[in-house]
């Protein structure tokens, strides 16, 4: 008789349960990432195929960078988008996309940059800035600035995504074995069904559709935008400097992965290495025509609802989403999905960061009672939801205009308060790489 799974504790050995369900657990991760990843070419006018080529074959770099330690899936990152409206003028000039991609490729240097200066100071006086005093409201505001895109998707129909929330929350607090730690999966499943009774789907886009088609093309690459003409200048402008938000979001999702899975991953592979992966696959995806990559806050909180931590799982999810980038009609299926079940599925996930966030600070014994640390997390938290909802702050330089978001205006103040205000004696200890002492301690 075969030995009893415990998933309680978590499984980091996903083999252990065998081929199909590996699939399958792969399977929902891309599913998982699917929604969020193809909506920035939506919003912005890239490639869906080329997106999806750019997530997988980033997320398999940033594994083989970080020696496949790392449960991290890179998707597109929302926060280029106000970058990719400026540039184009609103979608208004579609031929300066390339333009736009190039610059991505460049911000993505950034991430080398400070990659590099970890590996010659070393982790300890980098991460002097970076204590969970203001990775974890970080964290929070992540999932907090998240929300509202849940709610506007669940307007579109309640009911759909009341199932989908509904089957999620049953199937991981009262799930058996495979159920449990399916829970995404089984939720898009039943809440589509009853889209199809409803008459929630148009499968019109389907018939329309080629089984196969190449990913790439060669007018929308970022690879040949690169000149000196003034346009990929302002573009460079304009979106280089959201490096410095998406560098904090990646500390921020790689804090909240060490926490959900009990593992140090700041300490091995080590922070360079993870923003190495992570600048190097948004150089990468640039180059090639497609958004941002970025690690995925979702991608935590299926860790959390799952416990299956397993790296290989991530990237057999990778493998799916090369694959189906060079099949169309797949693309016109998963866009049949109603936007109510992904307002679902997000209405659970996103409340999941930022709860992670709230645990990284208490797990860290964070002091709150110390008027510093409540100082900093207050400004973070605001700068993060109010300049987020007014646009961020837009400056000129020169003939550019440059647009800092509020996650970036709040990882900058957080930063620079933790560096300025008295009584920063935060010392980083990388701690013990088993599970049950790897937490990162104030």
């Amino acid at each position: 008789m075969a030995e009893k799974i415990d998933y309680s504790q978590g499984i980091y050995d996903a083999k252990q349960l065998g081929t199909p369900k590996l699939l399958i657990l792969g399977a929902q991760h891309m599913f998982a990432m699917f929604g969020a990843t193809v909506l920035v070419p939506l919003l912005t006018g890239l490639s869906v195929s080329t997106t999806l080529l750019c997530a997988g074959l980033g997320t398999l770099l940033f594994h083989f960078l970080c020696k496949g330690k790392v449960p991290a899936f890179l998707g597109s990152s929302f926060a280029y988008l106000g970058g990719f409206t400026i540039v184009t003028n609103g979608g208004a000039n579609p031929e300066n996309l390339p333009y736009a991609c190039a610059a991505v490729a460049l911000s993505g240097l950034v991430y080398v940059l400070f990659s590099a200066l970890i590996s010659a100071f070393g982790i300890r006086k980098m991460m002097k800035f970076f204590p969970p005093v203001v990775t974890g409201p970080i964290i929070i505001a992540i999932g907090l600035i998240l929300a509202p895109s849940a709610i506007n998707n669940c307007q579109s129909n309640w009911l759909l995504a009341f199932v989908a929330l509904a089957t999620v929350i049953v199937c991981n607090i009262w799930g058996k074995g495979m159920v449990k730690i399916l829970p995404i999966l089984i939720g898009v499943l039943v809440s589509y069904a009853v889209a199809l009774v409803t008459g929630a789907v148009d499968f019109q886009a389907i018939g329309a559709a080629a089984w196969f088609g190449i990913p790439l093309h060669k007018d929308s690459m970022g690879l040949f935008a690169i000149d000196g003409s003034e346009t990929f200048i302002s573009a460079v402008f304009t979106i280089v400097p959201i490096a410095l938000a998406t560098m904090m979001e990646h500390i921020g999702d790689i804090a909240a992965i060490s926490a959900t899975t009990g593992k140090n991953y700041i300490r091995d592979p080590g922070l360079n290495k993870t923003l190495l992966g992570d600048g190097l696959a948004t150089a990468m995806a640039g180059l090639l025509g497609g958004p941002a990559n970025t690690t995925y806050g979702e991608n935590t909180g299926v860790l959390a609802l799952t416990k299956i931590y397993d790296p290989l799982v991530i990237r057999i999810a990778a493998v799916f989403a090369l694959i189906l980038s060079f099949c169309p009609k797949f693309e016109a299926v998963i866009n049949t999905i109603p936007s109510g079940i992904v307002g679902g599925i997000s209405f659970v996930l996103y409340g999941m960061i930022s709860a992670i966030g709230v645990r990284n600070v208490v797990e860290n014994k964070v002091d709150f009672t110390n008027s510093r640390n409540l100082i900093i997390a207050a400004v973070i938290l605001v700068s993060a939801l109010g300049f987020n909802s007014v646009g961020g702050i837009s400056f000129g330089l020169g003939n550019v205009t440059i647009n800092l978001s509020g996650l970036a205006i709040a990882a900058i103040a957080g930063i620079l308060l933790n560096a300025i205000l008295p009584g920063n004696d935060y010392e980083f200890d990388e701690g013990s790489n088993e599970p049950e002492s790897a937490s990162l301690r104030v």
